[in-house]
């Protein structure tokens, strides 16, 4: 399967007009206490690439059209949004940031036999059984965390602590952590968020000797102030604090945070350098956020690049969408994008996808600074 545009002529906007609309679902983050600024840009690559399709002919003549549903980081919001998108007949659907959303999202729409592209959540079990109806674009979480667990022990941290809320995303990171820094003779202190204020926090860094202290927690809440309360402890000069999460992605934590949110490394999917279409897009996104497109943005272009080719050659029969993950080849703006199945995980993983640590330069907070990829 390629995403090269046929040779063809498209088909004129009136036999558009005429042919009936495919319709994409679209899961995304757009209230809180959903990550807001997530699903903006998630929802900006998506569109973007929508608008991109429907200038090159569509689907077969047919325009193609999103369908919206704000999930708001809710679980059930969003089984409930699959099953009233399915019944809408939609060939398909993308997005999802909340990794335990998206596993929401994915278990109802295996059950329902309704195609789903993940665009950006890492959760590596998303469904309880494998399935031939979900395929994930971004990388499993256990993938990227060992990386980023890779660049503290290189830095010579042994003794971690991690703040962290309840949830099985959370959750399985600090698993990936643990058993990763027990195999280099290292440990992980987990505090309860749901115990500690900000300074007891704190308190309890110092407490365990830890060198480094990882957010596994919501941004604003409680992120924001955890970093504020270690940035104003003296004891913590030397602390190493980080997000693998990705919170310092977005501006809004810059806009919170300024001097205070640098220096603190995170996981990002982005290559060294895009490819050709990648940087034709980020100029498109930038205008249109008013602000650098996020990795995230790239991975919501990306989900309708495939789910385009996919029905395309396919065409719009659910079965025929799921059938066709295995075959996919198509550039999108960050590489060679494919799938395939990978020990451990349910769904069709996307493979190829780059992982950078990356930090805020403390001289110019705008600015990211690659400390490792993987």
């Amino acid at each position: 399967m390629n995403s090269t545009p046929s040779q063809s002529p498209s088909p004129s906007a009136a036999e558009r007009e005429d042919a009936p609309a495919v319709q994409v679902g679209v899961l995304v983050p757009l209230t809180r206490p959903g990550w807001v600024e997530a699903g903006e840009h998630l929802l900006a690559g998506v569109e973007s690439a929508v608008r991109e399709v429907n200038a090159d002919g569509g689907i077969a003549g047919a325009r193609l059209d999103l369908v919206v549903r704000d999930t708001a980081a809710d679980p059930e919001r969003a089984a409930a949004a699959v099953d009233e998108l399915a019944s809408r007949g939609v060939a398909a659907l993308v997005g999802e940031y909340h990794s335990v959303v998206a596993r929401a999202a994915a278990t109802r729409a295996d059950a329902l036999g309704l195609p789903f592209l993940c665009s950006s959540a890492v959760l590596d079990v998303l469904t309880e059984r494998p399935t031939d109806w979900v395929a994930r674009l971004a990388p499993p979480q256990s993938r990227g965390w060992r990386v980023y667990a890779d660049h503290l022990l290189a830095a010579g941290h042994r003794r971690i602590a991690v703040a962290t809320q309840p949830s099985a995303y959370w959750a399985a990171g600090a698993g990936v952590l643990r058993d990763h820094f027990a195999a280099h003779g290292g440990s992980v202190a987990e505090l309860d968020l749901r115990e500690l204020t900000p300074t007891a926090v704190c308190d309890a860094v110092v407490d365990r000797r830890a060198t480094a202290l990882l957010l596994l927690a919501g941004q604003p809440e409680p992120a924001v102030p955890i970093v504020r309360a270690v940035r104003r402890d003296r004891r913590l000069d030397q602390l190493l604090l980080g997000a693998p999460a990705g919170q310092p992605e977005f501006a809004g934590w810059a806009a919170s945070l300024g001097a205070d949110g640098t220096a603190i490394p995170f996981l990002r999917y982005l290559p060294e350098r895009l490819t050709p279409l990648g940087a034709r897009v980020e100029t498109a996104l930038r205008e249109r956020l008013a602000t650098a497109p996020s990795f995230v943005a790239f991975e919501g272009y990306d989900s309708i690049l495939v789910l385009a080719a996919v029905l395309r050659s396919r065409g719009t029969d659910r079965a025929a969408v799921a059938a066709s993950w295995p075959d996919v080849a198509v550039e999108g703006t960050r590489g060679r994008i494919g799938f395939s199945r990978t020990p451990g995980i349910g769904v069709w993983q996307g493979t190829g996808a780059s992982i950078q640590v990356v930090d805020r330069d403390p001289a110019e907070p705008a600015r990211f600074r690659v400390l490792r990829t993987g």
